[in-house]
């Protein structure tokens, strides 16, 4: 990078709300992360002069298309204030804020309003998992009346057991940690729910535990979520500009790539590779590369958990263990607060929630708050460095940060 980009503040709703049951839409959302964000950053917003609106389904859930304008028609120190709506599956939030990076880094802004926004609880359950299914390739893949993502997922695992061998219980015990890491995080979707003792027989337990697709159960998946998640970021011009403003974090680092749509494509065309995704562990290979770090030097990694395969994939991906390997690292508690990497100290998506257009926001900023010491109960002692890696559809976009305290800027 040519420029360093820091991140002033950032804000989260909390994703235990359903927020279609409260009669607020996608404007009220949009309003409150707009105004908590810029208030957490400390500036008004007339300082802003660009925003970057993650949002995947919008019109679906919603019947809104058009949210790049919706930040100014809520705030009205925001109209004239060039805007535009990122879409790339689970990966828009990761999208938007590396656009504004990119806005940034080029010169063209100094200061960059990133706001992630999804509701998707507007719609009976069955019917949200068909819109979410519009990221696959549509009338190409997916069984109707699937949980379409759920059944890809599980794919992902199954091609897991084909090249290597994988074992149920190792996926049980992802979802189980990222779930009690949720129990410390205040905005965490799950926080007060009570959960089984996945690691034993309720694990597999069909009343307990029931399937969802293939090996994949109830708290293998993440849940359908409301929610929004917004940043402040910066330019080095513009904090020489203003000395006395301390950012809590900096963009060090970030990675990008884009694989088709399908899913079958991407095995076939990895069969002789080591890599599941090959892409992938490349896109989180540029983000190291960029920070001029290594996986060594990360404190803890805020990864896509949609489903336990996603993480079980980013643990090898990632370099963390050999390739087929990632069950070395969940037996040994190595993801684990306290291990050698936490993995989504506050709960990730499983745990956290996953309101889709804003999660990849959110690992920024929840890897930002970490590495300024200012996550709370679900704080990772000591990091200075965190990764992040953000997907959309079968990894269809891959979109990784390594963002790094303050400090070391």
């Amino acid at each position: 990078m040519t420029t360093d980009i820091w991140v002033l503040g950032g804000y989260q709703s909390d994703f235990a709300r359903n927020l279609h049951r409260e009669g607020m839409g996608v404007d009220a959302l949009t309003d409150e992360v707009v105004r908590g964000t810029l208030a957490d950053a400390g500036i008004d917003a007339t300082a802003v002069q660009t925003v970057h609106v993650g949002n995947a389904f919008g019109e679906l859930f919603t019947g809104q298309a058009h949210l790049g304008a919706m930040p100014a028609t809520v705030c009205d120190a925001l109209v004239g204030v060039p805007a535009g709506r990122h879409e790339a599956a689970c990966a828009s939030g990761g999208v938007a804020t590396r656009a504004a990076v990119a806005d940034l880094t080029a010169g063209f802004y100094d200061v960059a309003l990133v706001v992630g926004v999804e509701l998707e609880r507007t719609v009976p359950g069955q019917q949200a998992a068909d819109h979410l299914g519009a990221a696959a390739w549509v009338g190409h893949e997916g069984r109707p009346g699937s949980v379409v993502w759920a059944d890809m997922f599980d794919q992902v695992a199954d091609e897991y057991d084909r090249r290597y061998g994988i074992d149920d219980v190792h996926l049980r015990r992802i979802g189980e940690v990222n779930l009690a890491n949720a129990k410390d995080n205040p905005n965490a979707q799950t926080r007060d729910w009570h959960v089984p003792d996945l690691s034993g027989p309720a694990g597999a337990d069909d009343d307990v535990n029931p399937v969802v697709e293939g090996r994949l159960r109830r708290y293998d998946c993440s849940q359908i979520t409301d929610g929004g998640a917004g940043l402040v970021l910066v330019s080095d011009a513009w904090r020489r500009e203003h000395p006395d403003v301390r950012p809590i974090a900096r963009i060090a680092g970030w990675g990008h790539r884009t694989a088709g749509l399908p899913l079958e494509p991407k095995f076939a065309a990895s069969k002789d590779d080591p890599y599941v995704m090959p892409h992938v562990r490349d896109a989180f290979a540029d983000a190291l590369d960029r920070a001029a770090a290594t996986l060594d030097d990360l404190d803890a990694l805020e990864t896509h958990d949609c489903f336990t395969p996603s993480e079980y994939m980013a643990i090898d991906h990632i370099g963390l263990t050999a390739p087929g390997e990632s069950w070395k690292a969940v037996e040994s508690g190595e993801i684990e607060r306290g291990g050698r990497l936490p993995v989504n100290p506050g709960g990730g998506l499983i745990g956290g929630g996953h309101p889709v257009g804003a999660s990849g926001v959110r690992m920024v900023l929840d890897a930002a708050r970490q590495v300024s010491g200012s996550a709370g109960d679900h704080q990772v002692d000591g990091a200075r460095r965190v990764g992040t890696l953000n997907i959309g559809g079968s990894t269809a976009t891959t979109v990784t940060f390594v963002v790094e305290s303050a400090d070391r800027g």
